[in-house]
């Protein structure tokens, strides 16, 4: 019997080993998200059947569609498609727009463009877990942790921004509306954040994604590429849209050499976008009033459900209306802790939540007793009604 051949690296250990962590958030969505009964922590808005989104394109748009071949696209995106996200912008072209299969592509393309192994970076948490592991697995990296203040929720303290960031600082990474978290800082803050990197020479990958989705009577912040010559905005077709389906994503950016970096990055991942998803992404993008103020009316709708359950529980729980995105971080005051909650929440009453496990940084402190619970979808009050039953009998959850 032959012996196996394995190959190996120089130092002999088989190769394979991953330079990321486990992406906790994908494995634990990879156990639950598709038999569990209620996706009651779904991180995007409500989708669009095909044919109700096909109802929205322009008679042109339908001709297009219908004659559409299915070739090979240009990795930098559609003609049609760059000029349709760049008219969501004040100051972008669709020269300055480059396309991915969707926002992880464009995290990783940026990290990779703009760090090398002699830099440093300083992102937010908690966040999304890839805006802190891949720039970590290049560089040196610190994170600054929002603070919840029970007189004003979460903020971000910019002194410990400045204070965070070095002389070899090359990339402040930053998520609003943020993801777990919903917050937002007040505009003026904001802009005094971009200030901050401006002064010291920075880049910034500013995560829009959620943008679109804020409460009313919340202005939008800012995108940042409009404010911001060195300022990298993603957006994505995932989320305030409802269409994950798509695997749209996009980086806006004024910097040509920095455009060009990440295309040659993507040269070596997806290559191009497939062309019924950017021909699909164009026709939303070009009825973008209109579905956004479908999903923010199913958001307002579904936090008033939140209200009631969550006064309906509020020995166990404490909540706060988020200015932005469709999703939230409670916590969890039950004796059992948030982990067991959440597990016991899905196996039991079939209800997807996510615990806060699945945000902690590596570089900071963040708390360990909430979970996030999404109000983008039609079905939050199903989901709400198997949670109450649930309590209603969990010994565990007391306080």
């Amino acid at each position: 019997m032959r012996a196996e051949i394995t190959p190996s690296g120089r130092d002999g250990r088989p190769h394979g080993d991953m330079a990321l962590p486990v992406f906790r958030l994908e494995e634990y969505m990879a156990e639950w998200e598709f038999t569990a009964r209620f996706n009651a922590t779904a991180s995007d808005a409500e989708t669009l059947t095909l044919d109700e989104l096909l109802a929205l394109a322009s008679a042109e748009r339908l001709r297009e569609w219908h004659t559409l071949p299915l070739g090979y696209r240009t990795t930098t995106g559609a003609p049609g498609l760059r000029a349709a996200i760049a008219a969501t912008y004040e100051n972008v072209s669709p020269e300055q727009i480059l396309t991915f299969v969707g926002a992880e592509e464009g995290i990783f393309c940026a990290m990779h463009a703009l760090l090398g192994p002699g830099d440093h970076a300083v992102v937010l948490a908690p966040n999304y877990q890839s805006a802190e592991e891949v720039p970590r697995s290049i560089c040196e990296t610190s994170a600054v942790a929002l603070r919840w203040r029970e007189s004003g929720g979460w903020t971000l303290d910019l002194d410990e921004v400045d204070a965070a960031c070095r002389p070899n600082t090359k990339l402040l990474a930053i998520n609003f509306p943020n993801n777990p978290t919903g917050a937002m800082p007040p505009p003026g803050q904001h802009e005094e954040l971009l200030r901050i990197a401006a002064d010291r020479g920075l880049y910034v990958l500013s995560d829009e994604v959620y943008r679109g989705l804020e409460r009313d009577g919340v202005t939008p912040l800012p995108q940042a590429a409009d404010l911001y010559a060195r300022a990298l905005s993603l957006g994505v077709m995932s989320k305030a849209y409802g269409l994950p389906g798509l695997r749209i994503g996009w980086i806006a950016c004024r910097d040509a050499e920095v455009l060009r970096r990440m295309e040659r990055m993507r040269h070596y991942l997806s290559i191009c976008s497939a062309g019924p998803s950017e021909m699909l992404a164009t026709i939303a993008l070009e009825a973008r009033e209109v579905i956004l103020d479908r999903n923010r009316t199913i958001a307002r709708g579904n936090l008033e459900v939140l209200a009631g359950f969550f006064a309906r529980q509020e020995r166990i729980f404490e909540w706060y209306v988020p200015p932005g995105s469709c999703v939230s971080y409670p916590r969890y005051l039950g004796a059992d802790g948030v982990e067991t909650f959440c597990r016991r929440a899905v196996r039991d009453a079939g209800v997807l939540l996510l615990p806060a496990s699945i945000f902690q940084s590596a570089l900071v402190a963040t708390p360990t007793d909430r979970f996030r619970i999404g109000f983008g979808r039609r079905n939050l009050r199903e989901a709400v009604d198997a949670l109450d039953a649930f309590i209603a009998t969990d010994t565990a959850a007391s306080v």
